[in-house]
């Protein structure tokens, strides 16, 4: 007996923007009284608690996901993580964000749908609520999410606020969102597919990262003098820093965490698993400097601060060929 044909999948262009986006407005849910205007107007509008932070971030597909690797709904909480860890550096907290999506006229709307779905539960997990947005066509999936947070009478934590003598912390285990897309590029050049389910633990850290960005604030009130959040790899966020705070930043790989299975992986795949943890973005874990006994419970000390403008090391050596995520780079 033959199958049924799968129904026809209804298209973004047949259905239109307007329809879609009140689609995506009964989705936001309701807000609380803090959210005089929601989404549906021409611009929320919100009540505040001290200063904002804004901050924003754009992931194009093919460029920073696939659908053959992620599904929509972890493509898009993943997007909001991306853009909320940047509000958690400051050490602000998520309130509300706006959301921008381009796609070709023949994207099917359920994966739009879906996509929307993963932004919104998402967004609700870290305490905030997706106030509007915009859809408009492009040539390829693009995902642009703008992350507004409050400080609540904390002072921002900037990046160039380190001081020589502090040392270097992070909020958890780095390296696990490299492993995970190493087993997925490797099971496309042919590995053993089993590696998938022997190592999902990794794979779901590419996925969708789930750091604590409630660290951010709580970072801000243990008094950090600066902070940042692992979007382009340590060694990235090193270099970045002691530029900002014209010192030198001084990382000791062996005493960077990395998450459950990840020197297993390196093993089976034949690579140094410390790369991983040092160069591997797309973690979002906070990185901060504290004075000497002020980093908090949870906080792993991973380095120091050294006077002069001596820039990022590694063990004591200059980084030279260890990078990481370059955007303009070919993928």
């Amino acid at each position: 007996m033959e199958k049924d044909p799968e129904p026809r999948r209804r298209t973004v262009g047949e259905v239109g923007e307007r329809a879609l986006i009140g689609l995506f407005t009964a989705a936001a849910g309701r807000f609380d009284d803090d959210v005089v205007i929601g989404s549906g107007d021409d611009a929320a509008v919100l009540r505040g608690d001290g200063d904002v932070v804004v901050s924003t971030d754009t992931a194009v597909a093919g460029r920073h996901f696939r659908f053959d690797w992620s599904s929509p709904e972890q493509i898009g909480a993943r997007a909001v993580v991306q853009s909320a860890a940047d509000i958690a550096a400051m050490g602000g907290s998520l309130s509300g964000l706006v959301v921008s999506i381009g796609c070709p006229p023949e994207t099917p709307v359920d994966r739009l749908l879906a996509l929307n779905e993963g932004l919104v539960a998402q967004t609700h997990r870290l305490g905030g609520r997706v106030l509007g947005g915009d859809l408009v066509s492009s040539p390829s999936v693009i995902l642009t999410v703008t992350s507004l947070g409050y400080l609540a009478g904390l002072a921002p934590v900037t990046l160039a606020g380190a001081q020589p003598g502090d040392v270097l912390a992070v909020s958890g285990p780095l390296g696990g969102a490299a492993a995970g897309l190493a087993v997925l590029s490797a099971i496309e050049n042919g590995a053993d597919p089993t590696l998938a389910q022997r190592f999902s633990g990794l794979v779901e850290r590419y996925r969708l990262p789930q750091p604590d960005l409630t660290q951010g604030p709580l970072a801000a009130r243990a008094d950090a003098h600066a902070m940042t959040d692992v979007s382009d790899g340590l060694v990235e966020e090193i270099i970045t820093m002691a530029g900002a705070s014209e010192l030198g930043v001084d990382v000791t790989s062996a005493a960077v965490p990395r998450p459950d299975g990840l020197d297993a992986l390196a093993a089976e795949l034949g690579v140094d698993p410390v790369r991983w943890a040092l160069t591997g973005g797309e973690d979002h874990e906070l990185l901060a400097v504290f004075a000497p006994g002020g980093v908090p419970d949870g906080w792993t000390v991973v380095g120091a601060v050294t006077p002069g403008p001596g820039g990022p090391t590694v063990d004591s050596e200059p980084v030279t060929d260890l990078r990481g995520w370059q955007s303009f780079s070919e993928a």
